[in-house]
């Protein structure tokens, strides 16, 4: 990890799981890696985990309104990166090695710029930190290989920490996530954090082996780690991008706030806007757009929701969708999903889990127990 190498490697091994960089030199090492573990064992793995990825991407690309852009170059990096590591330790492409480490210092940029695309542009600081790790790889490669180790877990390892940052303000935080599915991308943002940290040690771990034991293992694991971290990846993008609202109508503009709004006063308007105008049945409602709506900053309606009733803002909205749905399977004969769409919730799992936590009910026992009685003659 301190970038040494010994006399027989001219070039730094950097990567891992996505990111198999520079490896050591390809008549010694790779000869080695080559002998002692069979291709077999290790080339289809890459190839599997980008087939699982390209199915995942081809779902998303058809649903391109959901302005799922950021995600899909990221999961169509995971792809490309997964098939060049394939191509590098499965069939011995060397040339590759000169790829890798760029392909991979472009990973946690746009990790971090996916999920910022949940994030109001305003609330985004240092854009240009996204371009810096590549060229920074592609100095080293030109001028101090023997760096790119270090170099990448670092970068791996910083962005990682980003996205914590970002994950400390809680769902709330992803103000252009629909809230629907803001608790879903959340946890996305904490995975894909998770995901980072996984692959710095796995740079380490290949670090080491290459000093311990000439690199015998590193196609394994090069092999278990991209199949992991990639679809990790891959799994928490595909999450995340669902969560995208739709973009806003153009009559939603800003409104300046009144600088002494009270916690009561914001609550009132939300729940008269909501109230007056079902607005909680839009599917890609968001903080932000509910925020240009009812006329006050996004960080004043979390504030006074989560003083006044003690939840986030998704749960509150969601108490207004439930409320709407008991309504329905009281009074109607509708189905309990078209309950569902109709109250503004998108999936199944995420209403199910939203109605036994304020009812402590599944939909369908509620039913059974609160059905309206039949008029008469009917």
């Amino acid at each position: 990890m301190t970038g040494k190498s010994s006399p027989l490697t001219p070039f730094p091994t950097s990567s891992i799981m996505f990111e198999v960089a520079l490896d050591r030199d390809p008549d010694h090492d790779a000869s080695i890696v080559n002998r002692t573990v069979p291709a077999v064992l290790f080339i289809p793995l890459p190839f599997v985990v980008a087939l699982l990825l390209a199915i995942r991407f081809v779902a998303l690309l058809r649903n391109q309104e959901s302005g799922n852009r950021p995600f899909l170059a990221l999961i169509g990096l995971c792809i490309l990166q997964s098939v060049i590591v394939g191509l590098r330790w499965g069939y011995d492409l060397t040339a590759l090695r000169y790829v890798l480490p760029v392909l991979a210092a472009s990973l946690p940029p746009l990790v971090l710029a996916s999920f910022r695309s949940l994030i109001q542009p305003d609330r985004q600081d240092m854009p240009w930190l996204n371009g810096l790790p590549p060229v920074v790889v592609i100095a080293l490669l030109l001028f101090a290989p023997y760096f790119i180790d270090v170099a990448l877990v670092v970068i791996f390892v910083g962005y990682a920490a980003i996205l914590l940052r970002l994950a400390t303000a809680g769902p709330d935080g992803l103000d252009e996530a629909r809230l629907d599915g803001a608790a879903g991308a959340h946890k996305a943002l904490l995975i894909a954090a998770g995901a980072l940290c996984i692959s710095a040690s796995f740079d380490i771990a290949v670090v080491l082996d290459f000093e311990w034991s000439r690199g015998e293992n590193v196609p394994m694991m090069v092999s278990n780690a991209n199949l992991l971290s990639l679809f990790l990846l891959g799994l928490t993008a595909t999450v995340a991008a669902r969560a995208r609202a739709l973009p806003a109508a153009p009559g939603e503009t800003d409104q300046d706030p009144s600088a002494d709004e009270r916690d009561r006063d914001v609550l009132e308007r939300v729940d008269r806007l909501l109230a007056t105008q079902n607005l909680f049945r839009d599917e890609n409602l968001t903080l932000s757009r509910l925020a240009r709506r009812a006329g006050v900053p996004a960080r004043q309606i979390s504030g006074a929701i989560n003083r006044l009733a003690g939840k986030n803002v998704s749960q509150y909205i969601n108490d207004f969708r439930i409320a709407e749905a008991c309504r329905l399977l009281r009074e109607t004969d509708m189905p309990v999903t078209s309950a569902m769409f109709e109250a503004g919730f998108q999936t199944k799992s995420n209403f199910n889990r939203e109605f036994r936590r304020v009812t402590t009910q599944s939909p369908a026992s509620w039913r059974a127990e609160n059905r309206s009685p039949s008029p008469a003659g009917s």
